[in-house]
């Protein structure tokens, strides 16, 4: 079983690395690499990182360790996001590649409606039976769909609300790469539902046509994260 997942593993790599590297969504790199570094000295932002002195880049810039240990799925939708983005590594600054895990509880867990507005996923299974599911821009808003397995590999469009829940009666685990360093996530729920400052619960009173009561419910409930 563990050489079986190992393998599982090196393919999920190789194929997010020949895959997504040609196709980042995120700017070319014009240097050989560009290790974040925060710089609270100056109140000037840039599109993504500052660089490190190339002198002082060292392997821990490019290193994580830990994505072998199951996360704790105990929260209300059951599932939980681990990342590697830009945050965690340094030198994934300019790169236009990251990555998470995702662990799912078993009957039901659920990787919530969200989407990523900077890029493309990749995602494939390790363990378990995923339900997995995109919706098309208006007008046509259809769910394309798939149960997946172990090895199977899927893709989410870039922008698409997406989102996968665990089938089966196990644990579920997928690794999933992604078009940027850092693709950013909107869950929909928690975003409408769970903004802060609040939105107007006469607005999403009119935009889902629900009672105003219920309305000011659903934000009472959300707000919480997964990742």
């Amino acid at each position: 079983m563990k050489g079986h997942c190992g393998f599982l593993a090196v393919f999920a790599l190789l194929a997010l690395a020949s895959i997504l590297v040609t196709s980042a969504y995120d700017p070319s790199p014009l240097q050989d690499t560009c290790v974040a570094i925060n710089d609270p000295k100056t109140g000037i932002f840039v599109n993504g990182k500052f660089c490190k002195d190339p002198k002082f880049v060292t392997a821990d810039d490019f290193f994580f360790s830990g994505l072998n240990i199951p996360r704790d799925t105990s929260n209300p939708v059951g599932s939980v996001v681990t990342p590697v983005n830009v945050d965690q590594i340094p030198g994934l600054n300019t790169m236009g590649i990251s990555l998470v895990r995702i662990d799912y509880a078993p009957y039901g867990g659920l990787n919530p409606p969200h989407t990523h507005p900077r890029a493309t996923e990749i995602l494939v299974v390790l363990e378990g039976t995923l339900y997995v599911r995109f919706v098309t821009s208006n007008p046509d808003s259809r769910l394309v769909s798939k149960v997946l397995y172990p090895g199977d590999v899927f893709v989410f469009p870039i922008g698409l609300i997406h989102f996968q829940q665990n089938v089966g009666k196990t644990n579920a685990v997928a690794f999933a790469g992604l078009s940027s360093q850092n693709p950013g996530v909107i869950t929909i729920a928690n975003a409408v539902f769970g903004s802060n400052p609040p939105i107007n619960p006469d607005v999403l009173t009119r935009a889902f046509q629900l009672d105003n009561n219920v309305v000011k419910y659903l934000q009472s409930r959300f707000g919480w994260k997964n990742n």
